[in-house]
C-alpha cells in the first residue's frame, strides 16, 4: 500500500524519518530495480533501521532503467534533454497529482498566493522539445496565476522587454523563470532597473555560452536587470521536487525533501557539515518510483538544511540543478 500523502503535512525531522522508512520499505517491496540495488549494498527492510542506513540509488539509473514502484500505466513520461544520440533520463510519471501537490505547496511556501504574481516564463531550450517536467510545471503556475499578462517567450525578446516595462511601471509583481543563457541574452538586450520583478535562473548554459561561475553569472544578471539578488530553483528530470534559492546560491527544501552529502571517495559514508562532497536527494514526493537519489552534483550543507550547489562530477545532463563549474 502507498504511504499517504502524510509527506506533506511532515513539521519535525523526527515525522521526516518516519515517513522516510516507511516509503523505504514500500518501495524495497514494490521496486525492482531499487530492490536489486539494495540487495546489491547489502540493505533491506531488516536492516535499515535509521534515515542514513537507507541506500542512495544511483541518479543514471533513470538512463538505463523503468525506476518504478508500481505496474500502473504512467500518466505522463518526463525526458531530460540531451545531445543527438546520448542516452537521456526517463522518469515514468503514474500519478501527476504527487507533483503537482509538491510543486504547488513549495512554491507557496516560498513565494506566496501564485494570484499575486504575473508569470513570465523564458525557457525556450525545453519548449522546443518534448517531456520537460519544468514545462509542465510552469505551464500550470502560468494557469494559476489567473493572470492574462502571464505566459511562455520562446525567441521574442522585444515582447517580453515590453511586458516586463509594462508590468514594472504598472507596480506588478512579476516572477521571471528563465534558463540562464536565455537571461543573459535579455540584458543583452535591454538594461532594466527592476523594482517588483523576481528573476529565477533554473540553470544550464546548453551549449549556446560559455560556463560560468556563480558569483559572475549572479553578478551579471543582478546588474543588467537592477536588482539585488537572483532566484534559482534546484529541480530535475528525475524528482518531483524542487529546492529554491531566494539569492547567494542558498538552497532550502521544502519539508518532504532533505539533501545529504556523501563523501566523494567513499559513497556510503556522509561528511560534516561545510564540506564539499556528492549530493544525495531523498524526495517524498517521488513516492511511485524512487525517494532516495545520488546526484551526480557536488556541494556542501550547513546546519540549519541549507546546502549549495558547487559543481558535478561530470558532464551528464540534469535538468535545472544550476550547472557551476568549479
Amino acid at each position: 500500500m502507498i504511504p499517504s500523502t502524510d509527506i506533506f503535512t511532515i513539521s519535525s525531522s523526527k515525522q521526516f524519518e518516519k515517513i522516510a522508512l516507511k516509503v523505504f520499505r514500500f518501495q524495497y517491496d514494490n521496486n525492482d530495480v531499487y530492490r536489486q540495488f539494495c540487495d546489491l549494498m547489502k540493505q533491506n527492510k531488516q536492516t535499515v533501521k535509521s534515515l542514513i542506513q537507507i541506500p542512495f540509488l544511483p541518479i543514471q539509473f533513470f538512463k538505463s532503467h523503468d525506476v518504478v514502484s508500481n505496474t500502473d500505466t504512467p500518466e505522463t513520461i518526463f525526458t531530460s534533454s540531451g545531445t543527438t544520440g546520448s542516452l537521456t533520463s526517463r522518469h515514468l510519471i503514474s500519478d501527476l497529482s504527487w507533483y503537482e501537490q509538491s510543486y504547488r505547496q513549495a512554491f507557496a511556501q516560498f513565494y506566496g498566493n501564485i494570484e499575486d504574481y504575473t508569470v513570465l516564463a523564458l525557457l525556450p531550450s525545453y519548449l522546443e522539445r518534448k517531456g520537460s517536467s519544468l514545462i509542465h510545471m510552469v505551464e500550470d503556475l502560468i494557469q494559476l496565476s489567473n493572470n492574462p499578462d502571464s505566459g511562455f517567450y520562446l525567441n521574442d525578446y522585444d515582447a517580453l522587454v515590453a511586458k516586463l516595462l509594462v508590468q514594472e511601471a504598472e507596480n506588478k509583481n512579476v516572477l521571471l523563470i528563465g534558463v540562464t543563457f536565455a537571461l543573459l541574452d535579455l540584458i543583452e538586450k535591454q538594461n532594466f532597473n527592476l523594482e517588483n520583478t523576481i528573476i529565477m535562473e533554473t540553470g544550464g548554459m546548453k551549449g549556446r555560452r560559455k560556463e560560468m561561475i556563480r558569483e559572475e553569472l549572479h553578478t551579471s544578471l543582478t546588474h543588467g536587470f537592477g536588482i539585488d539578488a537572483i532566484h534559482s530553483e534546484y529541480g530535475m528530470t528525475e524528482l518531483l521536487s524542487q529546492a529554491y534559492s531566494l539569492g547567494n546560491g542558498i538552497f532550502e527544501c521544502p519539508p518532504w525533501m532533505q539533501i545529504h552529502i556523501r563523501d566523494t571517495e567513499d559513497a556510503l559514508t556522509y561528511i560534516p557539515h561545510g564540506k564539499t562532497g556528492g549530493i544525495n536527494v531523498i524526495d517524498l514526493a517521488n513516492i511511485n518510483s524512487c525517494s532516495f537519489i545520488a546526484t551526480q552534483d557536488l556541494g556542501k550543507k550547513y546546519e540549519n538544511g541549507s546546502f549549495e550547489v558547487l559543481g558535478r562530477f561530470d558532464n551528464s545532463d540534469i535538468r535545472g540543478c544550476n550547472l557551476m563549474v568549479l
